[in-house]
């Protein structure tokens, strides 16, 4: 990946984005319970508001252990505005819950951005209470 950061070798100019991201419905399926740890489906709808305006559907696998913590890996289309800018673009992201929060990092997936958001790179995260909402950043560029 890039830097964030202006450079020789490419016109890369960062913008730092945040954004509160509420969950509006929240469903996890089993998908393989033969043993511990389960394997869980899990399907969410979030709405963000801030620099980053719209809202998305979440996918995520989630590694679910007995203590109530979990680890998960996701996959989300979202699709709104992005610093003023219209469109859509694919986040991966990497989650961690302990005691009822979570913690994760993304990324904006290359060449999924579309509209006014085409050729958008970035990373950041979020953090929150698990299933309820969340702080979430987005240091992001156009390349």
């Amino acid at each position: 990946m890039h830097t964030a950061e202006a450079s020789q070798t490419g016109p890369w100019k960062s913008a730092h984005a945040t954004a509160t991201i509420t969950v509006q419905s929240s469903e996890a399926r089993p998908w393989d319970q033969t043993v511990g740890p389960a394997l869980m489906e899990i399907h969410l709808s979030e709405t963000f508001s801030g620099d980053i305006e719209g809202a998305s559907p979440v996918r995520a696998m989630q590694v679910a252990h007995g203590d109530h913590s979990a680890r998960l890996v996701s996959m989300q289309r979202f699709s709104g505005k992005l610093g003023g800018r219209q469109g859509t673009f694919v986040l991966q992201g990497s989650e961690i819950v302990e005691n009822g929060r979570i913690r994760a990092t993304w990324f904006v997936v290359p060449g999924s951005g579309t509209g006014e958001l085409a050729g958008l790179s970035g990373e950041g995260g979020f953090e929150g209470e698990f299933g309820k909402g969340s702080q979430g950043t987005l240091d992001y560029w156009f390349e």
